[in-house]
């Protein structure tokens, strides 16, 4: 099963992500567009790194390796220590899962976020199935019932109040008898301090894997880009108990300042798969490091 091709990221995925960083608001690239020469005020590019929501142990080593390398400006030599921070974002799994199951905390955007990837793999010629697991809200199953509807992508709905994990079941076996992949798994909203939530997590991770062992499974936490440092501390207690292959990025529209993504890939090593730029369809994007960092710093310039 190879589905890198509605993975990859697009010339107009790429002009979305600039974009929806908001440079005209961004602290960090407000402070780089001061230095064009090699050597910058790392007091304030260590200020801006901090109210970009980086995070002090990232900040520390990123500003750590830009001092330590070579380039033409500040701003390059930042761009360089970001990207050697984010590293490797290409991973076979991740180019080949035909499950992807996505939890987080409530409002992060998960349902929508679930339709938004079906869309995108439908529109990449693959037959995707919807489940609708959160059945502790009657409004999320008819919220992704609708979406489903929208995007022509067929829904299986658990039972308001029943067993999640049920859901997943007979949507497994589903996607086995009429060839449907990928299975997009929206579950239920928790908190990960929640341990009764975060157990019943871990249970549905071993219900796909006991109902579907020879499909490649991808878990995705999905993070409110606007949440700050908040969102570290819910990856790593949703790694904990689900093992987290991935994250999704949201609401990069609304003011979020992106810089967790690099706290999140320098303190627990976690990749960002996707981010959401928008309210439309098209508006979920593959991650693409250098296309982040450019956005990150100000918008794409002559390095």
């Amino acid at each position: 099963m190879k589905l890198a091709f509605w993975r990859k990221s697009s010339a107009d995925d790429e002009k979305r992500v600039v974009e929806a960083i908001a440079p005209a608001s961004n602290p960090l690239a407000k402070v780089l567009r001061r230095f064009t020469a090699p050597e910058p005020n790392w007091r304030e590019i260590e200020e801006a790194l901090l109210a970009n929501d980086v995070g002090l142990a990232a900040t520390t080593a990123l500003i750590q390796s830009a001092r330590d390398s070579d380039g033409t400006s500040g701003r390059a030599r930042v761009r360089t220590a970001a990207l050697q921070l984010l590293g490797d974002e290409t991973s076979d799994a991740h180019n080949e899962a035909d499950v992807v199951l996505l939890v987080g905390v409530n409002g992060v955007g998960k349902t929508t976020t679930a339709a938004k990837l079906a869309a995108r793999a439908k529109g990449s010629g693959l037959s995707p199935l919807l489940v609708a697991a959160d059945t502790f809200r009657a409004a999320a199953i008819d919220q992704l019932r609708a979406l489903g509807v929208r995007e022509g992508v067929e829904v299986v709905e658990g039972r308001p109040g029943g067993d999640p994990a049920a859901a997943i079941h007979d949507a497994l076996t589903l996607a086995a008898a009429r060839s449907y992949s990928p299975v997009i798994i929206d579950t239920a909203g928790r908190m990960q301090t929640r341990s009764g939530l975060m157990d019943e997590l871990s249970k549905i991770r071993r219900v796909v894997t006991k109902v579907a062992p020879t499909r490649t499974v991808e878990v995705l936490l999905v993070l409110d880009g606007t949440a700050g440092q908040n969102g570290l501390a819910q990856a790593r207690e949703f790694d904990a108990s689900a093992g987290i292959d991935g994250i999704v990025l949201t609401k990069l529209d609304s003011g979020a300042r992106g810089g967790v993504a690099l706290a999140v890939r320098r303190e627990l090593g976690l990749p960002i798969r996707w981010i959401g730029t928008g309210e439309r369809p098209t508006d979920l994007v593959p991650f693409a490091a250098e296309v982040f960092v450019d956005g990150l710093l100000g918008g794409p310039a002559d390095y």
